[in-house]
């Protein structure tokens, strides 16, 4: 139990920071198109580390 809320926190905190990585490409596509497409590639591989966890909480919180 004490390891799917490490696992629920975690994703928690990567969907934050999903959140503000996007956000932050959203306001530099104005100023900054090389910061705003890295930002949005660092959303990119936050979202893969989302869904991988997605995966692996939904298999645990169907096992119980």
């Amino acid at each position: 139990m004490n390891n799917t809320n490490q696992l629920l926190k975690k994703r928690t905190r990567l969907k934050q920071k999903y959140a503000q990585l996007v956000e932050n490409a959203y306001n530099l596509r104005q100023t900054d198109h090389a910061l705003s497409d890295f930002s949005e590639y660092k959303a990119t591989k936050v979202l893969y580390k989302i869904n991988k966890l997605k995966f692996v909480i939904g298999d645990i919180t169907q096992a119980n």
